[in-house]
């Protein structure tokens, strides 16, 4: 048994314990955290203006569990409009200065969206969800409050992780041809993170939990895949310190995503 397998049947037993509809709690943010936290409203809300609707943090940062210089900084932006590509550009180069500026995080990502299609009802699994359970606005009109809890479901998991096929296969193609070994491992980090928060979409159609954690999501798959605990281990592993070669990634990663589809497929025939 793998060095994290073993604590599965405690993890479960603590989640027992924990509202099954709970939303992130509106902590302070951790002290390391406060200056680029404060920094990316300043910085994003005066070059973005009225065009900024809403500004949401959301990964580890927003659950105060973020480890300085190893965890990432998450930003769901809900824009007024649709950006033009020039303001596409001052986006991204927001989120790279907020990375020069600030090394107590890895990187920047931010999680772009338009105002109208996360009011669209036909959204309402994906952003609905998205803004209620797993952010917490730290400027502008919070979107979230607009939404009732959500009940934990695999429609739900479906529409938030729609993508995982060609988003995966996006990263093993980057991984390929990255240009250095750091490239490669950030990018394996990257994949791996995806991998295992995608594994939600294989949830029994009725489960009380939604994952919060990176261990979350493994506890949870190991407990309906209990002979597949070893593969998702080593994407858990992988996902928090990569120590394998960009060969032997791709190759576990094709397998994986592989049987995940074949998986999902039987899984919506059954249902």
């Amino acid at each position: 048994m793998g060095i994290y397998a073993c604590c599965i049947v405690e993890q479960m037993e603590y989640r027992k314990t924990v509202f099954s509809i709970d939303v992130i709690a509106g902590n302070p943010i951790q002290a390391e955290f406060e200056a680029v936290v404060a920094d990316a409203i300043v910085s994003i809300s005066v070059a973005l203006g009225s065009m900024l609707h809403g500004l949401y943090l959301y990964g580890s940062v927003a659950r105060g569990c973020a480890v300085p210089r190893k965890s990432d900084l998450d930003l769901t932006i809900v824009l007024a409009r649709l950006a033009s590509g020039q303001e596409r550009a001052l986006l991204e180069k927001l989120r790279l200065d907020l990375e020069v500026r600030h090394s107590v995080i890895v990187k920047v990502d931010f999680d772009i969206g338009v105002l109208a299609d996360v009011l669209d009802p036909a959204n309402l699994s994906s952003w609905g969800y998205w803004l209620k359970h797993e952010c917490r606005c730290i400027h502008g009109d919070d979107l979230g409050q607009r939404f009732d809890a959500f009940m934990p479901s695999r429609k739900i998991a479906d529409a938030v992780n729609g993508d995982y096929v060609e988003t995966l296969n996006d990263y093993a193609s980057r991984i390929s041809s990255a240009a250095d070994l750091i490239t490669a491992k950030r990018l394996q980090k990257e994949a791996a993170r995806k991998l295992v928060r995608a594994t939600n979409v294989l949830r029994p159609t009725v489960y009380p939990f939604w994952p919060r954690t990176l261990d979350d999501y493994f506890f949870d798959f190991s407990k309906w895949y209990p002979s597949l605990v070893q593969d998702i281990e080593f994407f858990l592993i992988q996902a928090k310190e990569p120590d394998t070669s960009v060969t032997q990634f791709n190759a576990r990663l094709s397998r994986f995503l592989s049987w995940m589809q074949l998986e999902q497929q039987r899984l919506s025939r059954s249902d």
